[in-house]
């Protein structure tokens, strides 16, 4: 994840210290100095906040539980030293460096951190990020009395890094955490985190919301929300509460390089979510369109008031785009009545639309408004060839390098390989390093120039396998192994 951080400017010091002992003073009564008002039936009795955090603390923690898992990571074929000529074979033996290193182990366990909060005691239902839980062989859950219980995963999607998991028996808890609105939630407002930071259980951290509607590149349907409460590894998965005690948001992402920037995935898309986690899999929307952003140039190019919408560049053949009518060089801004400003509102609106649902969608197309029928269907496993881009479990988005996306991300237009359009946030992808704009050359020693090579090549590898990367970045060029997903 690429982030830019801007300077932060000096405060200039009070010359008087009891001008800023009474400005500190008046800042640390202000929280406490709300009314409580009765709730609401099913709603924390803090509408404007409670008395002292400590009380929204205690009627909450039990919400709260702590993840831990188990990885069980397969390593691919490790490369000869002296490569696969027979001489160095015949002279050295298969087993010499086995036998000088030692037993180089064919697998290895992972254990790793995470946070989440019940949401049906009775069922044993937590939510977490799916990057808490994937490929986990085994999941311990501790709720804040230390009592623990296992695990499994019942539901969960890369996408927007979330999942379901179940415990094994009933929760010892009076109930489940209220999920709030996460729309209705404004910037300013006082939010709470409660998570598992590099292990330190039941740990609190208080800050308000900076902004909503955060794209950072984490994957396709980006809409995060951003707080300054502090929020480590070990926090994923975890709440993000308001002063009602409703969750408003799922603590997933960090800014590793600055301070006071943390991410959480607003609580109204894990509600969308949270039926289809249940039956096990999420089923998104598509139309069968490839677009772009309408920048200004584009806009004046289309004649446009406004550089906003989403431009198709493409329409795959059969798709329910090509069925509804709708042609390259179409701006969409409208889809089943809401307004579309940009290329990442409409892929997270179309994805939340039920396939088979029949939706307007309002497009510009030569100057003129049209609205179009559009019936709409469910997101393929695998894209027509003609989409020119392919995901794989890896969490990656790739394309052919054309001489065209190698001007747009600065190759030369001679270059060769696979490039990296896009990297979900807590796949396998994102842990390894890998970042949009990268250019894949060679997987497992073999060179790759499509996206027909690289399925090939990564549909060789079974799930829990390494794949070994040869990437360029920039000048720079490197290895790097990534492991497959598991179903």
């Amino acid at each position: 994840m690429r982030m830019g951080i801007s300077k932060i400017g000096r405060f200039k010091p009070y010359r008087s210290g009891l001008i800023l002992g009474i400005t500190v003073l008046v800042f640390l009564i202000m929280p406490m100095a709300q009314t409580v008002v009765g709730a609401e039936e099913g709603v924390k009795p803090y509408p404007n906040g409670p008395i002292s955090f400590a009380e929204l603390v205690d009627e909450v923690k039990n919400e709260v539980v702590n993840i831990s898992t188990t990885t069980v990571i397969k390593r691919g074929p490790m490369p000869r030293p002296f490569g696969q000529h027979k001489q160095f074979r015949d002279f050295f033996g298969d087993d010499f460096f086995e036998r000088f290193f030692g037993q180089i182990p064919k697998e290895r366990k992972q254990r790793s951190l995470g946070s989440g909060v019940v949401i049906d005691p009775k069922k044993g239902y937590i939510l977490t990020n799916n990057h808490v839980v994937a490929n986990a062989e085994v999941i311990n859950v501790r709720l804040d009395d230390g009592e623990e219980y296992k695990a499994e995963v019942v539901g969960r999607d890369p996408k927007t890094d979330l999942a379901l998991i179940k415990t094994k028996k009933p929760l010892d808890v009076k109930s489940g955490a209220p999920l709030g609105d996460s729309d209705k939630a404004k910037v300013g407002e006082w939010v709470m985190a409660i998570g598992n930071p590099f292990g330190l259980e039941r740990t609190v951290t208080v800050g308000i919301l900076s902004a909503k509607g955060r794209v950072i590149g984490a994957g396709p349907y980006d809409d995060f929300l951003q707080t300054d409460a502090a929020i480590n590894p070990g926090n994923s998965g975890g709440p993000l509460f308001n002063m009602k005690g409703e969750v408003i948001g799922i603590n997933t992402a960090i800014v590793a390089t600055g301070q006071g920037i943390g991410f959480a995935i607003p609580i109204n898309i894990a509600k969308e979510l949270l039926p289809q986690l249940e039956k096990g899999k999420v089923i998104r929307g598509w139309l069968g369109v490839s677009i772009q952003e309408v920048t200004e140039d584009i806009a004046k190019s289309f004649k446009l008031d406004k550089a906003e919408g989403a431009l198709v560049a493409e329409v795959i053949e059969d798709s329910p785009a090509e069925k509804g009518g709708l042609e390259r060089g179409d701006i969409v801004i409208g889809f089943d009545g809401k307004d579309i400003s940009s290329p990442n509102e409409l892929q997270r609106v179309v994805a939340n639309t039920l396939p088979k649902k029949r939706v307007k969608v309002k497009v510009m197309r030569d100057g003129k408004t049209r609205t179009l029928t559009v019936k709409v269907g469910a997101m393929p496993d695998e894209f027509p060839e003609a989409e020119k881009t392919i995901s794989t479990d890896l969490g990656l988005t790739v394309q052919t390098l054309t001489p065209e996306l190698a001007e747009q991300f600065d190759w030369p237009r001679d270059e060769k390989g696979v490039l990296i359009t896009n990297v979900e946030s807590g796949t396998a992808g994102a842990e390894a390093g890998l970042r949009r704009g990268d250019l894949i050359k060679e997987i497992n020693r073999q060179a790759v120039e499509d996206t027909k090579q690289y399925k090939r090549l990564v549909g060789k590898v079974k799930a829990g396998e390494s794949l070994l990367l040869f990437v360029k970045r920039g000048t720079r060029t490197f290895y790097v192994t990534v492991t497959l997903e598991s179903e």
